[in-house]
């Protein structure tokens, strides 16, 4: 079962490396705690943080499903912390150190630390709207290839973790990731779970001591602990398992054991099921809705927008700037911004109303510079619309005046 484990782990990674570092993608948009960190700006404001889209909210439920099955398997067969932190304290082992026990009380106390990690990121990232946990982010210190970008703190966090693993079984998950936060309270709803029969059970111990996050497996009938990763470490190490000794499945289930098998293929299924919804249903990083427009037009159009520069929340909110803008370009029609925003021509989504304002008007007001009244400066649009030039526009209209002055009579 350990075996099967880590060709999962090494799989997520895998695929992790090879989109950030050879893809040229961007991990941070596939991460599930960016749901988390997002969802109070996209709820009450519209748009993403920058970095993350709503791939974050697609991954974000997968494995809060998968949470609500298998407990925190998410944490014991996807997670590059957890698989990282692991395979490093394996190697350890392989050396000759042996993993500190920490006292039961010890683990308690740690293990509360992660609420109030998490308490502190949301706090600062809902409130100045920003990424603040990537100051000290081991993820995107080790997952990302924006050197420029990375701290001091965040090589720190991450050397700490990879000291710390080599000593002390998963310490960042167990005790300071936010995520697991997170996923406590859902975790404890895990419908399945580690079964151990005393009748056939010989109190050898080694469920407990192969547990890497420490639950005493040999002193309780059911695992209910939050913190169990279903890793199945407890059923594969146990010498009575042929005799029932312990099982793991739902909780009144037979003594035979459910097969690993539907933790993998849960999780592949609830992995590619995010994947597909964000394309089957692409909801926008960032819209705006007109205000004080009055009642809804009878009829409605939409114009699609491939826009260059439109890369995050911050270019969004100004690409917002011009369409509503209230100089001679003013699009009177202007209903309702949707984006995603990205690299390259963005994708964009303008609805009006085609009894006030036309599809050129709305491209014109989008490229064209933008008198600033309060500092009496002529202020440049830094958006480009994909196969639309507005030299190319404006050429257009005056090869038609000679047209209408050949029309006019000559005296």
């Amino acid at each position: 079962m350990k075996r099967n484990r880590r060709i999962v782990q090494f799989g997520f990674l895998a695929l992790t490396l090879v989109g950030v570092f050879v893809a040229r993608g961007n991990a941070e948009r596939w991460c599930p705690f960016g749901g988390v960190e997002a969802l109070y700006t996209y709820l009450t404001e519209g748009n993403m943080l920058c970095s993350l889209g709503v791939s974050n909210f697609y991954i974000l439920g997968a494995v809060l499903l998968l949470t609500v099955l298998y407990r925190r398997a998410f944490c014991g067969y996807m997670c590059p912390i957890g698989t990282i932190s692991e395979w490093l304290q394996a190697g350890a082992k392989r050396l000759g150190l042996k993993p500190a026990r920490v006292p039961s009380r010890l683990d308690r106390v740690l293990s509360k630390a992660k609420y109030l990690v998490l308490g502190i990121i949301l706090y600062f990232t809902w409130t100045y709207g920003e990424l603040e946990f990537r100051v000290a982010d081991p993820c995107y210190a080790l997952l990302s290839r924006h050197g420029e970008d990375i701290t001091f703190w965040a090589y720190v966090v991450s050397g700490a973790i990879v000291l710390g693993s080599l000593f002390v079984v998963l310490p960042f998950c167990r005790w300071l990731c936010p995520f697991a936060a997170v996923l406590q309270p859902f975790s404890k709803l895990g419908l399945t779970r580690v079964k151990r029969h005393k009748e056939a059970c010989v109190d050898c111990g080694l469920c407990s001591e192969v547990c890497p996050t420490a639950i005493p497996v040999a002193t309780v009938d059911q695992v209910t602990a939050a913190r169990c990763l279903s890793c199945l470490n407890c059923v594969d190490v146990c010498p009575r398992d042929a005799e029932g000794a312990i099982s793991w499945g739902p909780p009144r289930s037979s003594k035979r054991s459910w097969p690993q098998a539907s933790v993998v293929v849960t999780i592949l299924m609830l992995t590619a099921g995010a994947v597909a919804a964000v394309y089957v249903f692409p909801m926008p990083s960032f819209s705006k809705v007109a205000e004080g427009r009055g009642a809804a037009p009878a009829e409605t159009a939409v114009l699609e927008l491939g826009v260059h520069h439109l890369t995050c929340r911050g270019s969004a909110s100004l690409f917002g700037y011009f369409v509503e803008r209230d100089d001679e370009f003013e699009i009177p029609g202007y209903l309702k911004i949707e984006a995603w925003p990205g690299p390259g021509a963005a994708p964009a989504r303008i609805t009006y109303d085609p009894a006030q304002a036309e599809e050129e008007t709305i491209r014109e007001a989008i490229t064209e510079p933008y008198y600033d009244s309060t500092g009496g400066l002529w202020r440049a649009s830094p958006f480009k619309i994909e196969g639309y030039d507005l030299l190319d526009a404006l050429e257009t209209e005056d090869d038609g005046e000679p047209e209408a002055a050949e029309q006019t009579p000559q005296d």
